[in-house]
């Protein structure tokens, strides 16, 4: 099984994303499969496993931060962070940081 992971920054406040909810879903052309549906813990991190089908390597993911929420009365014009990404080994652990703010983000593969 692979593991999705992050760790979410507010780098508003300069602490991490508590509570950020975070789903993944699996693409399978316009259609959009729910994979996880979780809230960050108490360090602003996430980490599921996920079972991809061996008869279908390179599947396409959405991970998707609910940055807007998250933020509440402030004006969020970054409603959602979408990362998309493949995962083309099913052994492998995906971790991507992100680091948020209401008007902007920042990610990267670590």
């Amino acid at each position: 099984m692979a593991t999705i992971s992050s760790h979410i920054l507010d780098s508003v406040s300069g602490i991490s994303a508590v509570g950020i909810r975070c789903q993944l879903f699996q693409l399978d052309g316009d259609l959009r499969q729910p994979v996880f549906d979780v809230l960050a813990d108490a360090e602003g991190r996430i980490s599921e496993t996920v079972t991809v089908d061996a008869d279908d390597p390179g599947s396409e993911f959405e991970l998707v931060m609910h940055a807007g929420d998250y933020f509440g009365a402030i004006d969020a014009l970054v409603p959602c962070v979408v990362i998309r990404f493949v995962i083309d080994d099913d052994c492998r652990r995906y971790h991507m940081p992100v680091m948020l703010a209401p008007h902007s983000y920042s990610t990267w593969w670590s």
